[in-house]
């Protein structure tokens, strides 16, 4: 067995001596620690040996709780137009069937019903002086050709064309009156055939316009009968909020189609969260996840990825960080203790693997485009390529390149020798 070194004997002092030499004593224990350390790391690199071990990933996010189903309330189709609110229930109160939950404020309809009328009644008197004036015109012009037919007719009859009895004067002037009579006949009648094509033109431009003051008139009619949203049945009333978490108010203007509010159906609820960008890798639809209600933070509530965003948004406007939005389906529902909108926090398991050989990222380099780890083979240190699979925080999961038992180089053992070459 070998003795002691020197300096660690020199302090040492036999038991039951006649005096113990108890700072010796501990100077002594602090010299045979640092050997022994010494010993162990003769480089001088902190290592980490390589033993497999479960590796759990998790994502935690946060949002609201949502009912899977709902029914939604939107104004009613028959109003067209905006619509400007008047009254409406408030959020989150109980409702019960044929209940009003909005009311719209007729003023805009009322209106829109009095210039359809006014329209209306214009149109039909312009109709009525279109057809006036066409009749008019209509015998005005049969009565020229007419006339214009009868000086024809007498022109022909007493047509001065015996050279020998009428002068050459009246044969010219009794031809020249023929065909002024010819052409007036023809002037009248093709007049009177335009003028029948414009007054029915006048007369379907008259149609439109009226047609149009009747929709006015329709429209209006229907948004007056339309200034009421009923709730379809009994249920709590949760408003539509808009980008800015705003609910709809008095005087607010809403349009057809829109969604004003909904009743959720109690029975199943969903969460809806956000992920942060950085975090949303590897997040798939199946993934287990538990849930905790702001409100209840001990009782804890399982479910499943069901839907996932297809890209990242901002979730306050002006603030570039983004989110994906993950929809959690809950295994259960309470009903006493879930509400629609109320805050929730869900951690998703994104991946669970039972042996896994996992390293502390410094253990992990880089180099040529490589990664690489420094593995101590006989008191050396070599490297050795490696494939990783994923990653956390602090811990990566190696699939080639290591095997149990290995001792890892936490900081690169090359270092030192290449500052010593330069």
């Amino acid at each position: 067995m070998n003795s002691p070194h020197p300096a660690l004997r020199a302090t040492f002092s036999p038991p039951g001596g006649e005096k113990a030499n108890t700072g010796g004593w501990l100077r002594g224990a602090l010299l045979l620690g640092l050997l022994a350390f010494a010993c162990h790391r003769s480089d001088n690199v902190a290592t980490f040996k390589v033993e497999p071990s479960a590796f759990v990933r998790r994502v935690t996010a946060d949002g609201n709780l949502k009912a899977k189903d709902s029914t939604l309330i939107t104004p009613p189709p028959e109003a067209t137009g905006p619509l400007k609110i008047a009254w409406i229930a408030v959020d989150g109160s109980l409702v019960k069937k044929d209940d009003v939950i909005v009311r719209f404020d007729p003023t805009d309809f009322e209106t829109l019903l009095v210039g359809g009328k006014e329209a209306e009644t214009s149109a039909g008197n312009k109709m009525r002086k279109s057809v006036v004036d066409a009749d008019m015109t209509r015998d005005n012009l049969q009565k020229d050709a007419g006339q214009a037919t009868d000086e024809l007719q007498s022109a022909r009859r007493f047509r001065f064309d015996d050279a020998d009895v009428f002068s050459r004067f009246q044969r010219i002037e009794s031809q020249v009156d023929e065909s002024l009579a010819l052409a007036k006949r023809e002037h009248a009648t093709s007049v009177l055939g335009v003028r029948v094509s414009l007054s029915k033109a006048d007369r379907d431009l008259i149609d439109i316009e009226k047609k149009k003051a009747d929709l006015k008139i329709r429209n209006a009619e229907l948004g007056l009968h339309a200034l009421e949203v009923r709730a379809p049945h009994e249920g709590i009333l949760v408003l539509q909020r808009d980008w800015r978490g705003d609910v709809p108010r008095v005087g607010a203007t809403i349009w057809n189609g829109s969604q004003v509010a909904e009743i959720p159906d109690m029975r199943e609820m969903k969460a809806e969260v956000f992920v942060l960008e950085a975090d949303a890798a590897g997040i798939a639809v199946g993934q287990k996840a538990a849930v905790t209600i702001d409100s209840q933070p001990g009782a804890r509530y399982s479910g499943k990825v069901t839907q996932i965003d297809k890209l990242a948004r901002p979730r306050v406007r002006g603030v570039p960080v983004q989110y994906f939005g993950v929809t959690v389906a809950l295994d259960k529902c309470d009903p006493k203790v879930m509400k629609p909108g109320a805050r929730v926090k869900a951690t998703i398991e994104v991946e669970n693997r039972a042996n896994a050989f996992t390293i502390p990222r410094q253990a992990l380099f880089e180099k040529e485009g490589r990664r690489i780890v420094y593995r101590r083979v006989n008191g050396k240190f070599v490297s050795s390529v490696v494939t990783i699979a994923t990653s956390s925080a602090g811990r990566v999961v190696v699939t080639k390149g290591i095997m149990s038992g290995d001792e890892l180089a936490l900081t690169d053992p090359t270092a030192k020798r290449e500052e010593k070459r330069s």
